[in-house]
């Protein structure tokens, strides 16, 4: 999600520590599955606030066509009848294989500016959900926030094993509670955090990641095993998105890896990552460079690392922008292909 307004801030994310991190006990071989035949991404397009679904050619993860002739598979009709930044998440726990959600920013910027919408913006969720990856039904808009925040954006959750829910996340800016019009200067960026079962009901939000000066915003989290977890988020400052990783969880200690400016790329946004299908230890990673041509996609042999390169583009279309990616089964590629062609 991108903000418009002029930060001269400096970026901290160039203070943080590095140190060399000892993988030799994460299986990250592990992760792949020899059921999974594709890729599910969920975008939206352009300015255009609904979510379009898009299918890879096989299990070739740089080349996706779209679904339903590439008309909306989603179409907002709650709160400013727009969606930007749709997260696919796979149910966990006791939902693990029965239920998946989308959640997405309550965004319309043509019916806004983007100062209002920072402002006076919506502090909601929104929320579809699936029991079979094609029908989308019980939409809804939960808030999360208070009166004091000027805006909820680019939600996206992880299930945390350690607490047995989803850790749901999203970046906001509050306004002190003398301003309750929003006209006066808004804190940095936040990003906040919380809690779910159901996204229906959410814990208090709290703080996850308020770093002074920098502003951090869009972050998506790459699990590695055994509690460790590398994440991405964008800088707002620098316009930049970087990488950190955790060994003791996602409340855990986050460096950048040793040897690695943590700086992936410069003008991009909206990271979205998902590992390989058929390549045990390889990711990829979509980076939107809005003002060009939506995400490109990168790829990494060693994740953690922290080195990044860019993927031959091949079949990989123009104009997605931020959204998220599912790698999916044979059973769900042919149900998505029955309902929603391409």
């Amino acid at each position: 999600m991108r903000l418009l307004s002029a930060l001269a801030l400096l970026p901290s994310v160039l203070a943080l520590p590095s140190r060399s991190l000892d993988f030799t006990s994460y299986s990250i071989a592990q992760l792949v599955d020899p059921s999974l035949t594709g890729y599910l991404g969920v975008f939206f397009l352009g300015d255009k606030p609904s979510v379009y679904f898009y299918l890879s050619n096989g299990n070739n993860a740089n080349s996706m066509v779209a679904l339903n002739k590439g008309q909306p598979v989603i179409n907002p009709t709650k709160g400013t009848i727009g969606v930007r930044d749709p997260s696919i998440i796979a149910g966990s726990g006791a939902e693990a294989g029965k239920k998946w959600y989308i959640i997405g920013t309550d965004l319309n910027i043509g019916k806004t500016t983007w100062d209002a919408a920072q402002r006076k913006g919506s502090r909601s969720i929104f929320v579809w959900e699936s029991t079979d990856l094609v029908t989308w039904t019980n939409e809804r808009l939960v808030t999360v926030e208070d009166a004091t925040a000027g805006m909820v954006w680019a939600p996206s959750a992880i299930w945390d094993d350690s607490k047995g829910q989803y850790f749901v996340h999203w970046a906001s800016k509050f306004y002190p509670t003398s301003d309750p019009n929003h006209t006066g200067s808004p804190s940095s960026i936040r990003i906040r955090h919380a809690y779910t079962s159901d996204f229906k009901t959410f814990s208090a939000p709290q703080d996850y990641i308020n770093k002074s000066p920098t502003n951090i915003i869009d972050l998506e989290f790459l699990p590695l095993g055994n509690n460790a977890y590398a994440r991405f988020m964008k800088d707002e400052s620098a316009k930049t998105v970087f990488t950190e990783i955790s060994t003791n969880g996602l409340s855990g200690t986050w460096t950048r890896p040793a040897g690695s400016s943590a700086v992936i790329a410069s003008g991009v946004e909206g990271p979205a990552v998902y590992w390989d299908n058929e390549v045990a230890g390889k990711a990829h990673l979509l980076l939107d460079f809005y003002g060009s041509d939506g995400y490109r996609p990168y790829e990494a042999i060693d994740v953690n690392s922290g080195k990044w390169s860019a993927s031959e583009r091949g079949e990989w279309p123009k104009n997605l922008r931020h959204g998220s990616v599912l790698p999916v089964t044979g059973a769900q590629v042919d149900g998505l292909k029955r309902k929603w062609g391409t």
